[in-house]
Parts: structure tokens; sequence; C-alpha cells
């Protein structure tokens, strides 16, 4: 068995890739390394006989069928995406070339090597997607894998288009697939612009801590490390041609969670004048389209296949905030790569 991760040195492919790797599985990892991947995410399985890095862009169709021919994966794991809602507003293009023209690219790939190897039993296409493809929720209810799709940033419509391709694939030519949609991420080796690590790393270095509008935006919050091991659960024992949601059963609007990382903060590297992380935080103008709340029904991955997350949002800031504190050198380098510690996405649509 072999499996082939996209995106696995970016930071929920990386998480797949070390616990695959602690798993005795033998994984390719294909990334193209955009400003987002960090090979220092695998450094662990680099030196592992059962660990191969390859170097490879979703859009290369070409170099995607080498791949297929050269490594004949028995499962194909899909997380290689731009996923930055900000950067989508700025600059589409990227996420509509990758996310919807590179599925497309690894899917019918896949197709070819799979018909071209007689349709072996145990072959299996996950495609990784998120929940904001579902659009915006109230105050009430919760996503299930049966809410229409609403995407309302170029992100989310790229993945929503994704998501499409791979149903399409099944239902059209049989490709044995699994779709999977979490919720927000969270964790060690989080790139330096998402929400958590921003917040993080801004407190220590004495900056404001920036929220969007009132703060009063709800995610569901997913620690990576849960999120890879339903990943290879999915993987392993969904049925094909099925989509499992994926959530942390944590639901946090963005100033309660800012709130919680200013408390561990506090008591693990407190501020030099005795202060509280919590008075930087600065109130700023709102993200064009910011989708008031996400919420992710678990029923389905907790009844089929027996799945929950094991961290609770607490627990998982706290170990985000040690790591980062204790991983200075992963960090500090990668604030200095493009769009780091610059506001984007503030174009009005």
């Amino acid at each position: 068995m072999t499996l082939l991760v996209t995106g696995g040195a970016g930071f929920i492919g990386s998480a797949v890739v070390r616990l695959a790797i602690s798993r005795g599985m033998r994984v390719v990892n294909l990334d193209a390394l955009t400003y987002a991947a960090c090979l220092e995410n695998v450094a662990a399985c680099a030196d592992d006989p059962l660990y191969t890095f390859v170097k490879a862009d979703l859009r290369d169709r070409d170099a995607l069928d080498a791949v297929f021919e050269t490594y004949k994966p028995t499962q194909v794991l899909n997380l290689a995406a731009e996923s930055h809602v900000d950067r989508s507003i700025d600059g589409p293009a990227a996420f509509m070339d990758t996310n919807v023209i590179g599925t497309f690219n690894l899917l019918d790939a896949a197709r070819q090597f799979w018909d071209g190897a007689d349709r072996p039993d145990g072959f299996r296409f996950h495609h990784v997607s998120t929940d904001e493809v579902f659009g915006s929720l109230g105050t009430e209810g919760q996503f299930t894998e049966t809410t229409p799709y609403d995407p309302r940033s170029p992100y989310s419509a790229s993945k929503a288009a994704s998501d499409h391709l791979v149903r399409a694939w099944h239902e059209t030519y049989g490709l044995p697939v699994v779709l999977t949609n979490c919720s927000n991420n969270y964790g060690p080796y989080h790139f330096p612009e998402k929400l958590v690590p921003v917040v993080i790393l801004n407190a220590l270095a004495g900056k404001d801590l920036p929220i969007y509008g009132d703060g009063s935006n709800v995610r569901d919050w997913l620690y990576v490390e849960d999120h890879a091991d339903a990943l290879l659960k999915v993987l392993a024992e969904g049925e094909t041609g099925r989509s499992y949601n994926i959530g942390g059963e944590n639901e946090k609007t963005n100033l309660e969670l800012v709130n919680i990382l200013c408390a561990a903060l506090d008591r693990m590297q407190p501020r030099s004048d005795g202060e509280s992380y919590a008075n930087q935080i600065t109130f700023v103008s709102d993200r064009p389209g910011h989708d008031a709340r996400y919420a992710i029904d678990p029923t389905r991955i907790r009844t089929e296949l027996g799945w929950r997350p094991s961290v609770t949002v607490e627990e998982g800031l706290e170990k985000t905030v040690r790591w980062y504190l204790d991983n200075e050198a992963w960090w500090r380098p990668l604030q200095k790569r493009n769009g780091v510690g610059v506001r984007l996405g503030t174009v009005n649509p």
C-alpha cells in the first residue's frame, strides 16, 4: 500500500504525513512548495525509508502522470490547495488554477492510472475540502453532509467547484472517492498568516492583536492532529462515494478564541509589565463577505466510523501556544515570506 499525499509540506498535509509514517504507511509526499509550504514540517520523516518527497505542481499534468507511473499509489489524499480567504480576495486566479484546474488534473491522472491498472480493489481517492463551501449560518443550526452549497468567497467557491468535480468523476467514471469537509484547523506548524498564529506571534512581538469586525464571527475549531487522524480513518473505512463532515465540536467566537490565547500566554510567558496580552486586542475593519458562523454536525462520522475529536479547544490552544514558544527557529524565517504580517483582503467586492 502506498499513500500519495498532495500538499504534504503544508499545515494539514504535513500532520497527515507525520501520522501516516508513524503508523507504518508508505507515503509519497507531492508538494509544489509554494509560499505556505515548508519542508521543515516533515523533517522528522525525511530519512524514513517509508517516506518519499516529490516536488511537483497539480497544474502540471505530465508531472502527475509521471508520479502515478513511478510510485503506483494505492491511495490518494488530496490536500494541495490555496486556502487563505484574504489572499483569494486579492488574487482569485491562483485559487482557480490550483483548486479547480489542479484538482481536475489530479482526478484525471488518477482515473487514467486506475483504468490502466485494471481498476484494482482498494484504490481510493480522498478529497479534502472545507465547511466554507456551505456558506454562512445564523445563530442556530449546523452544516450536515446534505447542506446545499453556498460559497461566498473566491476561496470557498474554488473548493466547492473541486468538490463537484470529485463527485462527477465518481458518478461518471466510477472512480472510488470519498470526501471530507472540515472546520477551522489550528495547531503546530500553522503558517503565520491565519488567526491563531498571528495572535500568538503578534502578542509576543508587542503588536496589536487584530480582530475583524466586532469579533462575533463563530467558528468550530479542530486541532490539526485530530483532523489528521480523522482523515486517515475516512480514507481507510469511509463508504465509497460518501462525504463526511469533520468538526472539532468546539464553537467559539473569534473574540473568545483570542481571549483564550491571551490567557494561555499570560500563564506561560507573562508580559514584562505584568499586563494581560488581551490589552493588545484591536478591532479592525471586517473582511468583505465575512461569513457569520460555521458549525459542523459530526453525526455521520461519529455513528458510521466511530470517530470523535480528542482535544478540546482549550487544551489544543494551550498545546499550540507552547509549541510556538518552543519553536521560534521554525516560525521566525516564515515571517519574511510574501504577504505575512500584511493586511490582505480589504478590496471591496
